[in-house]
């Protein structure tokens, strides 16, 4: 650890906020179909892809209809990127001869990329082609990161409208998100990652002579518009194996910093976005707040455990932190600060191996997958999951002092609380059920790498991964197995849509509800309180359902670490 690293994550932290601010009002004057600096220009496309769609952006939809619409938008675009997968044999931009994927890995890729989890049981330089990544990934990394928009919209129209029997239009809300924030942001981060050397060709691979006389295969391809998206649109699939670790991918100390904020910076602004549609931008920052929290812990704890080092290797001389599985070029703080905001999002992506982080660094991104992705988490789906939690919150405080719980001038009844512990509990019971039966069955620990604790974290870690959206593993690990491509798949969608169902439900509830006006009773959720209130309950609901497996593995293998043994 060095003031160097700590000074380097404050200025990130407060770049992520300063651009937050911004970026979450340009947001919500686009979502409540204002005027902005790009209507002028995007406008009439936007109108042009309604007239195209048969869509009627003034007609809005119930609950119900909106799910529908998400729903069949969602299995059209898992359907047709299977299908691509399939026949990529056959089809074009393929100059290096990739083969089709086999159907239980198609399947697992097809879900994990509609479902913006972006988990690979595959190396992308040597599995897929470029129509592949364009026509199938990349289109997914836009429409998976705007389907969780969407939904966040409904929910916050939930709270901001009284007395009403619909939530939005799904189409509109997918287009806007799509053509006024994902596209331009992407395009900017495009331009910028050419600059620093990532390409964007459509070239062959290229075949080198190293010094020492062997041949070395480089690899090209659209690479720079792939990876805009998937860091803005908290995808993370890389364009290949190793992903954010690769020059290739992100080839300097500024485009490591850029991609990182890239990560967060859509989650976070949404926190604003949230606040000014329901105006009181006071509520947004509320969460913000509660989401910083626990982010920094994890940062904190993570840098202060990798700077410190692995004992066995002090015994033996060699002093510092721990750099296995780094770029020399990132370092420390950054891979660490890197490995905390992958999993606060449901990003994924790495620019070091977290197979290689010591026994509690590597328990901070298993713990925040494990909180349900909802520490800034997934575009959209990280703060509609943040607002489950507020509604367990809000519903505590309630029995506290023995009055109706009230968010937002609606109030908290049985339904919505059932609902929110619904969509909050059914992640550790598929992690937790999946777990049990990969511990002990040969088809699931022929694939572990390691013995003993870490090997469980290993098996724990992919569905904690899987359930939570968000793709990165512990690499040591071989998923591609029918049984991990099935059972990873399923994960993939019980995570995503088990979640969705309950949100659009409470949504549905609260649309139609009354607004109350704010009493000298009503509990304040702006403040202090409330912050410390919400931590307290996400941790305690989310952590404590996990703490048995998280005791078994990384607990367990840092106390071994500390009492010098190995396994």
């Amino acid at each position: 650890m060095t003031l160097n690293g700590w000074l380097q994550i404050a200025i990130y932290f407060a770049v992520l906020t300063a651009l937050a601010a911004p970026l979450g009002r340009f947001m919500a004057r686009t979502f409540d179909g204002e005027r902005t600096f790009l209507t002028p220009v995007l406008g009439p496309i936007e109108r042009g892809f309604y007239r195209v769609a048969g869509v009627d952006e003034r007609t809005e939809q119930s609950w119900t209809g909106y799910a529908v619409a998400m729903l069949v938008f969602n299995a059209a675009g898992f359907f047709l990127l299977y299908a691509i997968l399939r026949l990529q044999d056959v089809l074009p931009l393929n100059p290096q001869g990739m083969s089709a994927l086999s159907p239980e890995l198609a399947f697992n890729t097809a879900v994990s990329f509609a479902t913006n989890t972006n988990w690979q049981n595959y190396g992308g330089e040597s599995t897929l082609s470029y129509f592949s990544q364009m026509v199938g990934l990349t289109t997914q990394n836009f429409v998976s990161a705007a389907t969780g928009v969407a939904l966040l919209l409904a929910i916050i129209r939930g709270f901001a409208r009284a007395s009403a029997k619909t939530v939005g239009n799904f189409w509109v809300d997918m287009t806007r998100t799509t053509l006024y924030v994902l596209l331009p942001l992407s395009i900017l981060l495009g331009l910028f990652l050419v600059w620093q050397g990532v390409p964007q060709n459509m070239a062959a691979y290229v075949d080198a002579t190293t010094l020492e006389g062997a041949k070395q295969t480089i690899s090209q391809g659209p690479a720079a518009s792939q990876i805009a998206i998937k860091q803005l649109g908290t995808n993370g699939g890389g364009f290949w194996n190793a992903n954010s670790a690769v020059p290739y991918e992100n080839p300097t100390p500024l485009s490591n910093f850029v991609e990182m904020l890239a990560i967060l910076l859509i989650p976070a602004a949404l926190c604003v976005t949230f606040g000014r549609m329901v105006k009181d931008e006071r509520q947004g920052w509320a969460i913000y707040a509660a989401m910083s929290v626990v982010f920094l812990a994890c940062v904190a704890v993570s840098y202060w455990a990798e700077g410190s080092g692995n004992p066995l290797l002090h015994a033996l001389g060699l002093s510092g932190g721990a750099m296995e599985g780094k770029e020399v070029r990132f370092g420390i703080a950054n891979s660490s600060l890197w490995s905390v905001a992958t999993t606060a999002a449901s990003n994924g992506s790495v620019n070091a191996m977290h197979d290689s982080l010591t026994p509690l660094a590597g328990l901070m991104p298993i713990l925040l997958m494990q909180l349900s992705e909802v520490i800034f988490g997934g575009v959209g789906s990280g703060l509609y999951g943040m607002l489950l939690y507020v509604i367990v919150a809000v519903f505590v405080a309630g029995l506290m002092v023995g009055r109706t719980p009230e968010y937002l001038g609606k109030k908290i009844e049985g339904r919505e609380v059932k609902f929110a512990l619904l969509g909050i509990l059914v992640l550790p019971l598929f992690i937790l059920g999946f777990m049990s039966i990969a511990t002990v069955a040969p088809f699931g620990l022929s694939s572990v790498q390691d013995a003993g604790p870490h090997g469980f974290s290993e098996i724990m870690y992919l569905y904690s991964s899987s359930v939570g959206n968000n793709g990165s593993a512990f690499a040591g690990f071989t998923g591609n197995t029918p049984w991990y491509n099935i059972t990873g798949g399923v994960s993939m969608l019980v995570g995503r849509y088990f979640m969705i169902i309950p949100v659009m439900a409470i949504a549905g509830a609260l649309v139609a509800k009354k607004t109350a006006p704010a009493s000298a009773g009503t509990f304040p959720t702006h403040g202090g309180l409330f912050v410390g209130l919400l931590v307290g309950v996400v941790i305690i609901v989310g952590g404590l359902t996990f703490f048995p497996a998280l005791a078994l593995g990384p607990i367990v293998e840092h106390l071994a670490m500390l009492a010098g043994q190995t396994f």
